[in-house]
This record gives C-alpha cells, structure tokens and sequence, in this order.
C-alpha cells in the first residue's frame, strides 16, 4: 500500500519542485511582459462550473481557505506543530504553480501524506466536483496567472505523453 501511495503521489512532489523562492516567482509575475500584452487564452472551464463549484467550496474549503479564496494570511509560516497554513487558492499564491492533474490529486489526496494538514476529499467528492469547484478557484486568477499556468500545464500534459516511436 506505501508503494502504491508513493507511486500517486510522485507526480505530485515533482510538481511541487516548481514552488521554490515565492519572492522569486512573485517577482517574476508582477513584471510587466509582452506576455501581459497577449489576448486571454481560452479557460478550461465552462461558467456551469464556476457556478456549481461556488457552494462546493463553500461547503469543503471555505473553512480554511476563506469563502473568497484568500487564504490564511501567513500562509508562508508554519505554525506550532511546524505545519503551513492553508495558503490562498485566489492566484496570489502557489496554487497556479502546478498542472490541473496535481491540483485534482492534492484535492482528491489531500495534503497528508506530503506532510501538510488538508485533507483529501475523494470519499466526499466526485470527480466533476473537484473539477468544478477547481474552476470556481480558477475563476479568481487573473488573465496573466492564468496564462502562466496554462503554460506550465500544456508542458507539463507534454512531459506524461507517452513517445510514440512507430
């Protein structure tokens, strides 16, 4: 069973290699680029989900990470048992950081068995109500958070393709 919740998670540690200096990737972010001057890339998500993922998270995740999303404010510092808060999933924090496979992972898991204190929602949620309240989080990033994001998810979907030789 530890081999198999290992194997899970293993994408989902390689994902978080990306959330390094937070000072360095909000610097990075915050810098106007010509990137900033493209026309918005097309979301993943319909506006259906947005509105049924609002009360599923309102019901699962407002709690600790705020009903708008914003998280606890220190989220960078741990707490007395060493632990980090429940960060902000509104884009001002490293959510965006990782593909949409690790953010249904982490949801669906949760964050215990990498040490954190979330839970896992998978005996509470199905597939689409991960999906759809993913979308509602989404749907509070900005143009250029998500712009970056979908970047990294298109390379990170290119890198789990399997190579086809023949």
């Amino acid at each position: 069973m530890k081999i198999r919740l290992m194997i899970l998670l293993l994408p989902g540690l390689m994902g978080l290699t990306g959330c390094g200096n937070p000072q360095d990737v909000t610097t990075s972010v915050d810098q106007p680029t010509a990137l900033s001057q493209a026309l918005p890339i097309g979301r993943w998500y319909s506006q259906a989900q947005i509105s049924r993922g609002n009360p599923l998270f309102q019901e699962h995740c407002a709690s600790c990470h705020k009903p708008d999303a914003s998280g606890t404010p220190n989220w960078r510092e741990t707490n007395v048992e060493g632990k980090y808060p429940p960060p902000p999933l509104n884009g001002t924090a490293h959510t965006w950081h990782h593909p949409l496979s690790v953010l249904r992972r982490t949801v669906s898991v949760g964050g215990v068995p990498l040490g954190g204190t979330m839970p896992g929602f998978s005996d509470r949620l199905n597939a689409q109500q991960i999906d759809d309240i993913l979308a509602w989080v989404q749907s509070h990033w900005s143009d250029e958070i998500y712009r970056i994001w979908h970047d990294r998810n298109a390379q990170a979907n290119k890198q789990l393709r399997p190579i086809n030789n023949g």
